[in-house]
C-alpha cells in the first residue's frame, strides 16, 4: 500500500539552481568511481534480475550496474525532473538500457515484488525521520521475497575533523532549515548511525553494515537489509 506524506521535496545540493554542479562535486569529494563500484559489486547482481535505484540522482549508479551486468533490467527513480532529464541524456550517451521514472521514494509506482534488488545511495539524508520509515517499508513492498536492499549514505564521523565536519552540517541544517524542525533533524538518524534500526524497524531481516567508505567529508555506511522469503505480505 502506498504511505503519503507532506514533506517538502529537497533536491540534492539545496538550491536546485546547484544541480548542473552535482556531477563533478560529487566526484572531488566522495571519490565517486570507487565510491559506486563498491557499491555495485555488494549488489551481488546476477543475469535476469530486476533491480531499482531509489534516489539515482543523475543516473551514475544505474548506468554503471547496466554496464557492469548488461544482462540485469534496471530502473532508476528520483522525484527531480531536472536531475532525470540529465540521468536520461547521460543514458542516451553511453547507450544504456535503464529506465528512468520520476516519482517520490516514498511512494513507489511498481507492484508487490517486483524487484530482486534495490539500491539507494546518498538520499536517505535527505529525508525526515518519517519519510525514512516511510520510504523503507515502500522498498520492502517492491522487492521479491529474499531480496535485498542496499542502502549508502552518510555514516557518524570517528575522527575529530569528521566529527567538525558534522557538526557544520547541524548548524547548516538549521539555518536552512530552521522553520521545519523535522528537516533540522534529518541528518541526526545517519550521525548516530541508526539507518540499520530503521530498516529493522521497517520490517527488514538480517540488517548490518556490510562497509564503511572514507571521503573527504564523511564516511559512506553500506547497510544491506533483506526481505524474508516467507513474508506473509509477499
Amino acid at each position: 500500500m502506498h504511505t503519503h506524506t507532506h514533506a517538502r521535496y529537497i533536491h540534492a545540493f539545496g538550491p536546485a539552481v546547484l544541480t548542473r554542479f552535482y556531477d563533478p562535486l560529487v566526484r572531488l569529494l566522495l571519490r565517486e568511481d570507487a565510491f559506486r563500484s563498491q557499491l555495485v559489486a555488494h549488489l551481488q547482481l546476477a543475469p535476469g534480475q530486476k533491480v531499482l535505484d531509489v534516489g539515482c540522482g543523475t543516473g551514475t549508479l544505474a548506468l554503471l550496474a547496466q554496464q557492469r551486468h548488461p544482462g540485469v533490467e534496471v530502473h532508476a527513480i528520483d522525484g527531480d525532473g531536472e536531475v532525470l532529464a540529465l540521468a536520461r541524456e547521460k543514458a542516451a550517451r553511453a547507450g544504456a538500457g535503464v529506465r528512468f521514472e520520476r516519482a517520490m521514494a516514498w511512494e513507489l509506482p511498481y507492484p508487490d515484488g517486483t524487484f530482486d534488488r534495490v539500491a539507494s545511495s546518498l538520499m536517505f539524508h535527505h529525508l525526515a525521520a518519517d519519510d525514512k520509515r516511510r520510504t523503507a517499508e515502500e522498498i520492502l513492498r517492491v522487492l521479491r521475497p529474499g531480496g535485498a536492499l542496499l542502502l549508502a549514505d552518510f555514516g557518524s564521523p570517528r575522527s575529530p575533523p569528521g566529527r567538525a565536519i558534522a557538526g557544520a552540517l547541524r548548524w547548516f541544517e538549521r539555518l536552512a532549515h530552521r522553520r521545519d524542525d523535522d528537516l533540522v533533524h534529518r541528518f541526526d538518524d545517519n550521525l548516530a548511525d541508526r539507518l540499520p534500526a530503521v530498516l529493522t524497524g521497517a520490517g527488514f531481516s538480517e540488517v548490518a553494515e556490510i562497509d564503511r567508505f572514507g571521503t573527504a567529508i564523511l564516511p559512506i555506511a553500506m547497510v544491506r537489509g533483506h526481505k524474508r522469503r516467507d513474508d506473509p505480505e509477499a
